[in-house]
């Protein structure tokens, strides 16, 4: 016999359906069983910081599980997310300066990444630096391409393939 109640089992049960396992947030889908927190660092261009500034803004505690919120609680997240930039500071976001419109701005989602292959479009468009660089797919942040980057290869010296060309020349 199981010495569990099973008025206790058949709460547990009714746990489990109200769960929502993805919630819906723009054009993404998070994950419901984590946290709000953990959930919203899913969504590209929220990191954790930014959850974390998002649920306290937002009112909802931020250990609680995500699919388990009633709706207006995610509506209120989700406002949040879409004023985040107008209720942080410029230096939080993650485009501080737009190359057009000169404002601070927040993406999110896909349109993070539309925005960075404008940009990178824009650049290679000009002919900088940088634009010069992507085409070439070659490191653009300075790093060193020396010994790492490449693209055949192993880097270093071929031991084998020496003693080989020195035993031909040898035997010649």
């Amino acid at each position: 016999m199981s010495t569990e109640d099973p008025d206790q089992a058949n709460d547990e049960g009714e746990d489990e359906e109200d769960i929502r396992y993805f919630v819906r947030v723009g054009q993404t889908d998070l994950d419901g069983t984590a946290s709000v927190e953990r959930a919203l660092t899913g969504m590209n261009g929220i990191g954790r910081r930014a959850a974390r500034i998002i649920t306290d803004q937002a009112g909802v505690d931020r250990t609680a599980t995500f699919g388990r919120l009633d709706d207006e609680a995610i509506e209120a997240v989700v406002d949040r997310i879409e004023e985040f930039a107008a209720d942080t500071p410029d230096w939080l976001t993650n485009r501080p300066s737009d190359v057009y419109t000169g404002e601070a701005t927040h993406e999110v989602g896909n349109d993070l990444e539309l925005t960075r292959q404008q940009d990178i479009n824009r650049m290679q468009m000009i002919g900088s630096y940088k634009g010069v660089r992507h085409e070439r797919g070659q490191k653009v942040r300075g790093q060193r391409t020396r010994s790492t980057g490449r693209s055949e290869g192993t880097v270093g010296v071929n031991v084998e393939a020496i003693k080989e060309d020195m035993d031909e020349d040898a035997e010649e």
